[in-house]
């Protein structure tokens, strides 16, 4: 399973937060931590912002926080925000299933399964239990925050 930069970067916005909760985070300071694109950042936000899970503030000095504790939102809601359903295979979906096995098929049903296993441990998970270890993210995240080292960034 894999999900897409946007889930990925939508909860480690709310990580940030988490772990500066309860000041205000720029988008900036969420780009600079995480080397993603501006534009991709404030699209997450305002997502998040809408979706309840941010509250944010706009102008100069503006920014954004949590709008719950952490402990109340639960990473397994995100993702089913960010990622719409998680349809592993087109027989996941009747409105494009093209397959004549379906109904019948072995793997399609463990398939199936694997979704709900999947989400079930991510349906157990919250921003707080992602955050918990806050000093050893502080640490790793503080000099990419003040510009000492280039973030780490996936080889291509």
């Amino acid at each position: 399973m894999k999900l897409t930069s946007y889930s990925n970067y939508a909860l480690r916005s709310l990580q940030l937060a988490a772990l500066k909760a309860p000041d205000l985070i720029r988008v900036d300071d969420v780009v600079q931590v995480h080397g993603v694109a501006r534009p991709h950042i404030v699209k997450i936000v305002h997502e998040l912002g809408r979706a309840g899970y941010l509250e944010t503030q706009r102008g100069r000095g503006g920014g954004f926080r949590l709008a719950r504790p952490a402990a109340d939102i639960v990473v397994g809601d995100v993702v089913r925000l960010t990622e719409g359903p998680l349809d592993l295979v087109e027989c996941f979906n009747p409105k494009v299933n093209t397959c004549p096995l379906i109904g019948i098929c072995k793997l399609s049903r463990a398939l199936q399964k694997a979704a709900r296993a999947f989400m079930a441990v991510l349906d157990d998970l919250t921003l707080a239990d992602i955050a918990a270890n806050r000093g050893e993210l502080l640490a790793r995240i503080t000099p990419l925050e003040e510009g000492i080292v280039a973030p780490m960034r996936k080889a291509r």
